[in-house]
């Protein structure tokens, strides 16, 4: 059995063939920071690869979902590592194990999901979402390119119009709303996501797995191929506003709980 003890900010259970995988800086909303993601690019690979695994659950650890990068990390200046692992390197190893996990992963989001949460959520195959959770890639908000997979998953899933719309404002959609455009599977009560969720991994760990697997396989081909398209040049945009005014006076402006005053520098 694999070891996950060097996972700090990831956690992982087993159970008859069910992987949960939970991210755990609750008191963070699960915002990501560097060493979350890099444990985020390998988790994915390291789970679908134990043979008694036949779906994978994703879910967070208190209130929050992911809230996306850290912010405080962002102001800092601890966002943009030296070297090219990120962006580009991490991000596309993120993107591309989830998309070539094996299993089908289930997506229990029981609460916000904002800028790379919402891309972790919308690129599980099956989501459960809580009725008043929020949905926002929220790149733009923070003087970022929408970058890490949002413009590639959301067009995917309700289409170019409204893709544009909430790719170019950032605004939130409540898990209702975004059961009733298609941008998730299931709106639910907080208190009935994960229970469904699991219920959904159970029923796919007791199908047939190389049916389940190689269906998956073929429809994620057509996400591959917008992915080789689109996203190193979206991942390079949003590294040249990672160096930017914008971003600073955004991550300032969250933490001061204020609007941002956007200056185009």
């Amino acid at each position: 059995m694999t070891d996950f003890s060097s996972y700090q900010f990831l956690e992982v259970s087993i159970d008859d063939g069910v992987a949960t995988i939970t991210l755990n800086r609750p008191k963070l909303r699960n915002a990501a920071h560097d060493p979350m993601h890099q444990e985020l690019e390998t988790i994915f690979s390291d789970v679908g690869a134990i043979d008694s695994v036949r779906a994978i659950v994703l879910t967070g650890a208190g209130e929050a979902f992911c809230a996306g990068g850290d912010a405080s990390s962002m102001d800092s200046g601890e966002f943009m590592p030296s070297g090219p692992r990120i962006p580009f390197n991490g991000v596309r190893r993120l993107v591309n194990h989830m998309l070539d996990v094996e299993q089908p992963i289930i997506g229990a989001i029981n609460g916000d999901a904002a800028g790379l949460g919402a891309t972790l959520a919308l690129m599980c195959d099956i989501t459960f979402v809580a009725e008043t959770a929020r949905i926002g890639d929220t790149h733009v908000k923070m003087g970022l390119v929408a970058g890490d997979g949002g413009a590639i998953i959301w067009p995917a899933l309700i289409g170019m119009a409204r893709a544009k719309q909430y790719l170019f404002t950032g605004d939130w959609i409540s898990g209702s709303e975004a059961e009733r455009i298609g941008l998730v599977n299931f709106a639910l009560p907080t208190p009935e996501v994960l229970p469904k969720a699991n219920a959904f991994a159970r029923r796919m760990a007791d199908g047939a797995p190389m049916a389940i697997r190689w269906t998956k396989y073929s429809m994620n081909k057509l996400l591959r191929e917008q992915v080789n398209l689109a996203l190193d040049t979206s991942m390079f945009l949003e590294a040249a506003t990672m160096g930017t005014e914008d971003l600073k006076e955004a991550a300032s402006a969250f933490l001061d709980k204020r609007p941002a005053r956007f200056q185009g520098r």
